[in-house]
């Protein structure tokens, strides 16, 4: 059985700097990522969290790599099954007038629940960091469907 790699690709009307900041600084991702925050120093080998508004750990991992403002490679685990582990790839690229954003989830474990939980969320959250960082304002990424 193949492992599924889940790779989105979009371009945002900003500057790879501004792009980096969104993904990297809590008041930022709280703006478009229904209020959750991203917290870490974003140096390789460290620790970082993904915080629910109540400061609870919705998912953890480790910086594997970081080349701001270009690529960010996390591990990516939920704190209560630390062994379903995956991987997510930030690439960003300036063309022209906007950044070109490859989010790039994948290596995930054989059976992982993960894989079902971020092919819904990716879609919302990246479609409210483009809305965010061109108008201001985030999406509802948890309206129903």
């Amino acid at each position: 059985m193949t492992k599924p790699k889940l790779v989105y690709t979009t371009y945002i009307r900003t500057t790879p700097k501004k792009l980096w900041e969104a993904i990297t600084k809590p008041e930022f991702t709280a703006q478009y990522w229904g209020k959750m925050t991203n917290v870490s120093d974003w140096k390789r080998g460290s620790k970082w969290e993904h915080h629910n508004p109540d400061s609870e750990v919705w998912i953890t991992g480790k910086v594997l790599e970081s080349t701001p403002p270009k690529r960010l490679v996390l591990s990516w685990a939920d704190p209560d099954d630390l062994k379903d582990k995956s991987r997510v790839t930030f690439a960003l690229e300036a063309v022209e007038d906007m950044t070109c954003l490859t989010v790039t989830h994948g290596s995930f474990k054989a059976g992982s629940t993960m894989v079902k939980k971020v092919s819904g969320g990716w879609p919302r959250v990246l479609s409210s960091l483009k809305t965010f960082l061109e108008t201001g304002r985030g999406l509802n990424i948890f309206c129903k469907h």
